[in-house]
């Protein structure tokens, strides 16, 4: 099998590879958001993910009392790191910018502040309605440029990055 038709599946260091076809023939059921049910060999596993990045196509599985990391990579993914691109194509972003003119409400970081992907900055009130404004990457807070009770912008920076 060659991997230009294949997935690349990196599971704690091991390298497979899975074609299309092998995926469709998987019986696997999702049994909640985070739980999963596979039949391999007439026997039934269950599965549970514990965390992921689907930016970075990466998941930790629990199953059968392990934990396994796994990477998925499509096509485009090899071919991106035969051409010495790596495995991480997304854009640093450096700026947080209101997505809107509104009010700071509230600021949930500080300077220097670690912050992971998920994690709210500020809320944005906008046409009376409160947005939470959250950082989409793991980063470090340079710099807070607003202050609670401050007006901004549509584009105006709020916060900076490291």
């Amino acid at each position: 099998m060659s991997p230009n038709d294949s997935y690349k599946i990196l599971v704690n260091g091991f390298t497979f590879y899975f074609t299309p076809a092998d995926l469709e023939t998987l019986d696997l059921v999702a049994t909640s958001p985070t739980e999963f049910n596979g039949i391999k060999n007439h026997q039934s596993v269950n599965a549970r993910l514990l965390a992921h990045d689907l930016l970075n196509k990466t998941f930790t599985i629990e199953t059968g009392g392990e934990t396994f990391e796994v990477q998925i990579r499509n096509q485009l993914d090899q071919k991106l790191e035969q051409m010495g691109f790596g495995t991480s194509i997304s854009k640093q972003i450096k700026q947080i910018k209101a997505p809107m003119p509104g009010l700071v409400l509230n600021i949930d970081v500080a300077d220097g502040q670690s912050v992971k992907e998920g994690d709210r900055l500020l809320i944005l009130e906008a046409m009376k309605m409160e947005n939470s404004i959250l950082i989409h990457a793991d980063a470090i807070i340079k710099k807070v440029i607003v202050t609670a009770g401050q007006a901004v912008e549509k584009g105006q920076v709020l916060i900076e990055l490291e």
